[in-house]
């Protein structure tokens, strides 16, 4: 039967076979690296319990027009279970109560200090701006980026990504979170959050750091000094937390924080059109990350929608007939060695295809169970896998307009 196989068949089946065999290593290396050392980590808990550091840490986060926010969650910053710790909220351009809630709670708690944002800055980028000089008034060499509309997941959050900094490291990247609420908008945006956190997390376990989010985000202050901070990013209006980390980040100098406790929660945007501006904003930046990592950023997507266009190709062409005899009823049905190899190639591409849509639910639910995550039905992940990276390349393929974000 082997012989009767075409040139067309054999590359047909080789590319089907070659782009399935990239996706499971890239799944199973990859994204499933945070759900093996969560897995580890419980095995052995004694040796991944939060290191007695002591080492002060300045804990920073932007605030434009913030003044609810920072009435819900400024309280769970203040009362870490952490020794020695400031907190420096920097105040971008707000026209609302945010400076009169500020100086309502420092008042009452000295480690709360205020900074801002000259409203005359000539910058592209003024969150950038922001940061730079949070991090000049830091007390500390350690300095642990969240938002404002953030809240830690304990007290011990300061306590769980601090422990990380053990020698010789210099970043570790947090996970942020979003609570699980009603609508197809938060379902998309936990999936995406979860999908690439599992992404730049593993990346970052198997050697190959790339990103973080300023969600939950910490790193030495003589780090993004003697890096130039953000003076080589400034052309980016956005980036001020994955560009950086790309920039400065290396195998040896990276760590990661993945005990729930180390989590920062906050409320997925209400509209498509909101979620739509923050996501290009995200995705604009890709460009600029060092060639390496859009290398190692191409091959997943790349491989994933061949094998898409691959197995929809095979059904179609190889397809097409068996359907016009299962319509007929297979009365007209003959066994010969055309048929059959029809019903082979078929049949493997669609066994490709169930495997790794199988592979990646199992990943990502035992992933998100062991991250006290919601998790997602096959459907859903199988609707998310199609439409996210054609949004992503739709993003990055219309022309951007120059909004100051």
């Amino acid at each position: 039967m082997l012989n009767a196989f075409s040139i067309v068949d054999y590359i047909v089946l080789g590319a089907l076979l070659g782009v399935f065999l990239v996706q499971i290593y890239w799944l199973s290396r990859y994204l499933a690296a945070p759900a093996r050392r969560l897995r580890k980590s419980k095995k052995t808990p004694a040796a991944n319990e939060p290191s007695p550091v002591s080492e002060g840490v300045s804990v920073i986060l932007c605030a434009h027009n913030e003044s609810d926010n920072l009435s819900n969650y400024l309280q769970a910053l203040l009362t870490q279970d952490y020794p020695t710790y400031e907190v420096i909220v920097v105040d971008d351009g707000s026209q609302d109560a945010t400076r009169a809630v500020i100086d309502n709670y420092m008042i009452h708690d000295p480690r709360l200090r205020f900074t801002f944002v000259p409203v005359d800055a000539h910058v592209g980028s003024t969150k950038k701006l922001a940061l730079t000089l949070a991090a000049k008034a830091a007390r500390y060499d350690y300095l642990l980026l969240t938002d404002a509309d953030c809240v830690p997941e304990s007290s011990h959050w300061i306590s769980e990504m601090m422990a990380g900094f053990r020698q010789p490291i210099d970043i570790v990247l947090g996970y942020g979170a979003y609570f699980v609420e009603k609508g197809h908008i938060n379902r998309l945006v936990r999936y995406d959050t979860l999908f690439n956190g599992l992404h730049y997390l593993g990346a970052a376990l198997c050697g190959h750091p790339y990103m973080g989010v300023g969600r939950n985000l910490a790193y030495r202050k003589r780090l993004f000094f003697e890096s130039g901070g953000f003076s080589h990013l400034m052309n980016n209006r956005a980036g001020d937390d994955d560009l950086f980390v790309n920039s400065v980040a290396t195998p040896t100098n990276t760590a990661v924080a993945l005990n729930p406790d180390s989590y920062t929660w906050s409320h997925t945007k209400r509209s498509f059109k909101e979620w739509w501006l923050q996501k290009r904003r995200h995705v604009s930046v890709s460009p600029a990350y060092k060639s390496a990592t859009k290398v190692r950023l191409t091959i997943e997507p790349v491989t994933r929608g061949l094998l898409y266009a691959l197995t929809l190709a095979v059904i179609i062409g190889y397809g097409m007939p068996l359907l016009d005899l299962a319509i007929n009823g297979w009365t007209s049905f003959n066994p010969d060695m055309d048929n059959m190899l029809r019903i082979i190639i078929v049949g493997s591409a669609a066994g490709l295809f169930l495997v790794r849509w199988i592979l990646l639910t199992a990943i990502l639910n035992v992933s998100a169970r062991r991250m006290d995550q919601k998790r997602f039905n096959m459907g859903s992940i199988l609707w998310f896998d199609i439409m996210l990276p054609l949004t992503n390349l739709w993003m990055l393929a219309i022309p951007r307009k120059q909004t100051k974000w």
